[in-house]
C-alpha cells in the first residue's frame, strides 16, 4: 500500500515592503485619540478664558460700583464670594460624608453578598436613580424629605443642642443639613455604580486565595476587595463631589438663601451655594451684576479643578505606593 504524502502548502505570502497590515488603522486611531485629547484641553482652556474675561469687570470694579448691584453683600468681591464658597464646600462635604459609606456598602452587597438576580435588579435601580433629573430630587426633598427630617432635627436640638452644630433648629427644615441629605441621595448612584464596577474587577485569584486560607467573607473583602478597589472608590467619590459642587436646582429648592460663615447646620438662612445663587440671581441680572455672577462661577470652576487635581494626585500616590510594595 503506497503512502501518500500530504500536499505541500504554499508558504504564507509576506507583506509587501512598505505596506504593513493595520498601519493605516493605527494611524487613524492614534490621530482620533490625540485629537480628542487636544479638544478636551482646548475646550477647558476656552471655558476658563471666557469666565476670566467676563468676570474681569467685576474683579476690577470699584467698591462703589459693586454696591450698585442689588444682590451684592459684603465689603468686596471676595467678601461676597467667601460665604458662597463656604456654603458650597460645606454642603458638598456633608453630602460626601453621608453618601460614600452607604455607596460602598451597597456596592459590596451587590458584588459580594446578593444573589445574582437580586444584584442585577439592584444594579438597574441604581442606574435608574442616576438618571432622575435634579429638579425631581428638589421636589422630593421639599415636599417629602423636609417633613420627615423635621422630628429628627428637633430631637437633635433637644438632645445635642449644647453642640453648636445642632443648636437653634427652627422649622421648616430648610437648612444646610437638609440640602446635604438631598445631595447625598443624588450622588449616591454615581459613587455606587463606579464602586460596583471596580469591585467586580477584583482578581478572582485574590478572593479565592483569601477564602482558601480560611478567611471569612468580611475578612476576604477587607484584605482583597477593598485594597484593590481603593483608588476606584476615591475616583467615584470625586465624581460625586463634582456633581455636588455644581448642583443647582435641588439645592435652590431646598435651601433657604443665606450668606454667612456659620457651622450651625440646622438653622435656616445661614448658607447658600454658588450654583444655586447664580440660578436665583441670573434671570434679573444685567450689566455689572452679570459679571459678578460669572466671577462666582469662576470661583466654582477653580474649586472643581482643584478637587479633581487633588484626587488625581492621591490616586497617583497610591498607585506608586502599591507598585513599590
Amino acid at each position: 500500500m503506497a503512502v501518500t504524502s500530504p500536499p505541500e502548502t504554499a508558504p504564507p505570502s509576506e507583506p509587501r515592503p512598505g505596506r504593513h497590515p493595520g498601519r493605516v488603522g493605527n494611524r487613524v486611531f492614534a490621530g482620533l485619540s490625540t485629537g480628542a485629547g487636544v479638544l478636551i484641553l482646548v475646550t477647558l482652556a476656552a471655558v476658563a478664558a471666557f469666565l476670566l474675561v467676563q468676570a474681569w469687570p467685576a474683579i476690577s470694579a470699584s467698591q462703589a460700583d459693586l454696591e450698585g448691584v442689588s444682590f451684592f453683600r459684603g465689603s468686596s468681591l471676595l467678601g461676597y464670594l467667601g460665604p458662597l464658597v463656604f456654603g458650597t464646600v460645606l454642603s458638598s462635604v456633608l453630602a460626601l460624608i453621608i453618601a460614600v459609606p452607604l455607596s460602598v456598602g451597597i456596592a459590596l452587597f451587590i458584588t459580594q453578598y446578593a444573589p445574582r438576580r437580586l444584584a442585577q435588579g439592584m444594579g438597574y435601580l441604581i442606574d435608574l436613580l442616576a438618571a432622575i433629573p435634579s429638579v425631581i430630587f428638589g421636589l422630593w426633598g421639599t415636599f417629602w424629605l423636609l417633613p420627615v427630617l423635621d422630628p429628627v432635627f428637633r430631637w437633635l436640638t433637644d438632645t445635642l443642642g449644647f453642640i453648636p452644630l445642632f443648636e437653634g433648629y427652627t422649622a421648616p427644615a430648610r437648612n444646610i443639613a437638609s440640602a446635604s441629605v438631598v445631595l447625598a441621595v443624588m450622588i449616591l448612584p454615581i459613587i455606587t455604580a463606579v464602586s460596583r464596577e471596580v469591585f467586580l474587577q477584583t482578581p478572582p485569584l485574590h478572593t479565592e486565595a483569601a477564602l482558601a486560607l480560611g478567611s471569612t467573607r468580611w475578612e476576604m473583602i477587607r484584605m482583597a476587595v477593598l485594597p484593590f478597589g481603593r483608588s476606584g472608590v476615591i475616583s467615584a467619590s470625586m465624581l460625586g463631589l463634582g456633581r455636588a459642587l455644581g448642583e443647582t436646582m435641588a439645592v435652590l429648592m431646598v435651601l433657604s438663601p443665606g450668606y454667612l460663615f456659620s457651622f450651625y447646620l440646622l438653622q435656616p438662612g445661614q448658607h447658600q451655594s454658588i450654583a444655586a445663587n447664580i440660578a436665583a440671581q441670573f434671570p434679573e441680572a444685567h450689566g455689572l451684576a452679570t459679571n459678578v455672577l460669572i466671577a462666582t462661577g469662576l470661583g466654582l470652576f477653580v474649586i472643581t479643578l482643584g478637587v479633581n487635581m487633588l484626587a488625581r494626585w492621591i490616586i497617583a500616590r497610591r498607585a506608586e505606593f502599591s507598585g513599590a510594595n
